[in-house]
């Protein structure tokens, strides 16, 4: 329960109740019982056999109301990227039949084990060089935002550019000749709403590699083999962000 603290300020008391709403909603979410598709590009083995372990999480790590309101956030700059394409004239499909509220595309592979649903798949459009095209689309604040348009979705944010990879391979047996042609990502800069584009051709070695990854996790966990850490130390930056740093440096091993 939070701590209604009675000396907060009008502002923090409504968001308190806010706040605690968000997170009953999000704890009465069901849990996810595969390894999701966008994750395979995390760099620690063993921090994605936590995930799909579903290993409680360290005291403290559980999404607090702010971070969720980030999420809600970005998925309210994504339903916008939607409807900004549509306007331009891009054929942009982001369920099927492209009905508010319906199924989205996405893949099950590894016996339903490892899973994933894509923002959406474009048809026709101007600017674009091939069809169908795979469409991802992530809303980021300014510092990351333009760190990506100056490195590159690949050095920027290789999760990213992994989850587009593994997108584009296990699609193309629901939607041929999506892994033919560059995907499109669309990055949102949240403090400016500036757009960037980049159109990302497969990369087929990545996608093997982040497959092959997925079947490493899902074996070890399930065989219940601990995968090594990243790194030697627990202070090494990757760790101190991870939601399961307690529990991994506590093994020993």
């Amino acid at each position: 329960m939070l701590d209604y603290n009675s000396s907060a300020n009008f502002a923090d008391q409504i968001n308190v109740y806010i706040d605690e709403a968000l997170v009953v909603e999000n704890q009465a979410q069901p849990s996810r019982q595969y390894l999701g598709g966008s994750r395979l590009g995390v760099a620690c083995d063993r921090a994605l056999q936590f995930e799909y372990a579903q290993a409680p999480k360290d005291d403290g790590r559980d999404f607090k109301g702010q971070t969720l309101r980030i999420f809600a956030a970005g998925h309210l700059f994504e339903d916008m990227a939607i409807r900004w394409l549509h306007m331009a004239e891009f054929d942009l499909y982001t369920t099927k039949g492209n009905k508010p509220g319906g199924e989205q595309f996405g893949f099950s592979v590894a016996d339903g084990r490892i899973r994933g649903h894509v923002d959406g798949i474009i048809n026709a459009g101007p600017v674009l060089t091939g069809f169908p095209a795979l469409w991802e689309c992530k809303s980021m604040n300014a510092k990351s935002w333009k760190d990506t348009v100056k490195k590159g979705l690949a050095v920027s944010k290789p999760v990213y550019a992994a989850q587009v990879a593994v997108y584009q391979a296990y699609m193309e047996a629901t939607v041929p000749g999506i892994s033919k042609n560059p995907a499109l990502f669309t990055a949102i800069n949240k403090d400016t709403s500036e757009i960037y584009h980049e159109q990302v051709p497969f990369d087929g070695g990545l996608a093997q590699k982040m497959s092959d990854k997925g079947v490493r996790i899902i074996q070890a966990t399930e065989a219940g083999e601990l995968l090594p850490r990243i790194a030697q130390s627990a202070d090494f930056f990757e760790c101190k962000f991870c939601d399961w740093s307690d529990r991994c440096w506590r093994t020993g091993a």
